[in-house]
């Protein structure tokens, strides 16, 4: 599947389930990264807008690129009677946008799906002088409780693509590639989200891998889920942990 099109039948799930982000790693970004009231910030592969609220609430001005219509209206009708919001319909190679117009370029959870040369080209163009761009994903923790080991087992066993879409196939070595030489910083903080059963089911479909209605591996995931689910609860709810990972600066 083209993977612009990968969440238009996730949106719903999408907004529901998926993780924000840790004030902490918010703060970091205006105390330390630099980011501010004044700042014009374009959010690339912006989905549903989880992040480029958290930059609204602090003061900025947002542009919000994202290729998937549906996606992008599900952002807009959480943001459209802010003034300082707006959405875009390119993507993180072809933005669509001016030359040296905007301060920060951030992409929250979507970098693994873009064409690396093709969007260095494309931030560098419309990044003003100086201009940063910031690298965030929510890495999911695989193992240190059978809760986390057994979803990661679940999803190898019975995701769709799990291995050829996950992000943690982006190495170390491409993130140094894609900024300019000796100007990556990184930074990592703790988030968790805790869930009842239909939280984690909600959560498992919001992700492209995972196996929906009518497919051949949906009913036995979901019912290995409830298995796991009810093997590791504690008062009705399992934890799911992440650790943010920030990559910042100059390309």
């Amino acid at each position: 599947m083209n993977s612009k099109e990968r969440f238009s039948s996730r949106v719903e799930t999408y907004t529901k389930y998926r993780p924000s982000y840790p004030k902490e790693a918010i703060d970091y970004l205006y105390e330390t990264v630099g980011l501010s009231e004044s700042s014009e910030v374009l959010d690339v592969g912006a989905g549903t807008g989880i992040f480029s609220r958290l930059l609204l609430e602090r003061g900025s001005s947002v542009t919000a690129v994202e290729p998937n219509e549906a996606m992008r209206e599900a952002a807009l009708a959480e943001s459209r009677d802010n003034p300082r919001f707006k959405t875009a319909s390119g993507s993180a190679e072809e933005t669509g946008l001016e030359d040296a117009s905007y301060d920060y370029i951030v992409s929250a959870q979507a970098f693994h799906w873009f064409d690396r040369a093709a969007a260095q080209r494309e931030f560098r163009r419309v990044l003003k002088p100086g201009g940063k761009a910031i690298l965030v994903w929510n890495t999911r923790l695989t193992g240190g409780t059978p809760f986390l080991e057994g979803y990661e087992r679940l999803l190898q066993g019975l995701g769709t693509d799990y291995g050829q879409v996950n992000h943690r196939n982006i190495s170390h070595e491409m993130l140094v590639d894609f900024f300019k030489p000796g100007n990556l910083t990184e930074a990592r903080f703790d988030i968790r989200q805790v869930f009842d059963f239909d939280g984690v089911a909600g959560r498992l479909v919001s992700s492209s891998y995972a196996p929906q209605p009518g497919h051949p591996n949906y009913e036995p995931t979901m019912r290995e889920l409830r298995e796991l689910f009810d093997r590791c609860q504690e008062n009705g709810t399992v934890n799911f942990d992440y650790v943010t990972e920030i990559y910042w600066g100059e390309v």
